[in-house]
């Protein structure tokens, strides 16, 4: 699977350029027709070669979060905005690589030595942090960025362990991926792989894409929060890294098709697929907004659990990711019927 190139490429929401152009080129050699929208958003439909009178969406976003200059102030530090939803705590000390040119920086805050006592005992706020670019002034830093330059995370895939893989933006790098290796196979039903954008900010190109798609079902592949560590009680869990991918029945933004969702477990335990239940009605993802295009749609989400998401090292199992693939491709095989 291409996950070590996607990963690699800058896509913050509403900056997903580099991911569009990467997948457009991958995806042209197997399918029919390749669409883009006027939100960003990349359509690949693939047709059943016998003819089908169904149509199912497979679903991955392309944007990861991130952040944007704010402004820069007179010594050269650059203050920040978030876009998409990142814990502070995760930032300290980390490297980012600033607007089109990459100009590299690193993320500080005031020395600890200096900071008052409550400071040292809680997470610094986004607002006490800033990214230094080494600049003397804030002449010198306008002159390398700009005010609305996106930012992300300067950050390596490195596999380690037993089949683990760290990187930034496997949420949802992985189901990206997925999705232009299910291209490659024929199924026996029309399939649109939907390349939303600007899903960390509120699930917004899943809303055009649906639309026009006007699927019949839709699994949207995830990557999401694994809270297996430590300190985690058995409930707080919601997935585990190496068990297979993880079955959605509800979240803040959707709740499964019950047919749906009983098909696609059904269909793992006959094809001897690792698969989990996700335990927990957290967060939400594009299903949110592909449930609710036109008349409706049914849905689930298929995720692979990953840990410390939403920072320069999430942490994923490559064996989770194929049999994500595994189990989307057993559901289209048998012509997306639930």
């Amino acid at each position: 699977m291409l996950l070590k190139e996607l990963t690699r490429l800058a896509g913050v929401s509403g900056d997903e350029g580099e991911v569009r152009a990467f997948i457009k080129e991958q995806a042209a050699p197997h399918c029919d027709e390749i669409t883009v929208d006027s939100m960003g958003s990349v359509l690949c439909l693939k047709r059943a070669k016998g003819g089908s009178d169904r149509t199912v969406m497979v679903a991955a976003h392309m944007d990861e979060v991130g952040f944007m200059v704010q402004y820069v102030r007179d010594d050269g530090l650059i203050r920040y905005l978030t876009v998409g939803g990142i814990d502070p705590a995760v930032c300290v000390s980390k490297r980012v690589l600033v607007g089109k040119k990459r100009v590299p920086g690193v993320i500080g805050c005031k020395a600890v030595h200096l900071q008052e006592r409550d400071e040292r005992t809680r997470a610094l706020k986004h607002s006490q942090l800033f990214i230094d670019i080494g600049a003397r002034d804030k002449a010198d830093a306008l002159s390398r960025v700009s005010v609305g330059d996106y930012i992300h995370f300067d950050s390596e895939y490195v596999e380690f362990g037993r089949g683990l893989v760290k990187s930034r933006a496997l949420d949802d790098r992985v189901g990206c991926a997925v999705m232009l290796e299910l291209m490659r196979r024929d199924f026996p039903v029309d399939v649109v792989y939907a390349f939303n954008t600007q899903e960390e900010v509120g699930l917004r190109g899943a809303k055009t894409t649906a639309f026009r798609a006007q699927p019949d079902c839709a699994l949207v592949l995830e990557g999401t929060t694994a809270n297996d560590t430590v300190g985690a009680r058995v409930h707080e869990e919601i997935c585990s890294v190496g068990a297979g991918p993880a079955i959605s029945f509800m979240d803040r933004a959707s709740i499964a098709n019950p047919q749906l969702f009983e098909r696609l477990r059904a269909l793992a335990k006959e094809r001897g697929i690792p698969w989990q239940l996700k335990r927990g009605a957290t967060g939400g993802n594009d299903a949110g907004s592909i449930q609710r295009a036109r008349g409706g749609c049914a849905t689930t989400a298929i995720s692979v659990p990953c840990r410390y998401i939403h920072s320069p090292a999430s942490v994923c199992n490559l064996e989770d990711v194929e049999n994500q693939f595994r189990l989307v491709a057993a559901f289209l095989e048998e012509g997306g019927k639930y």
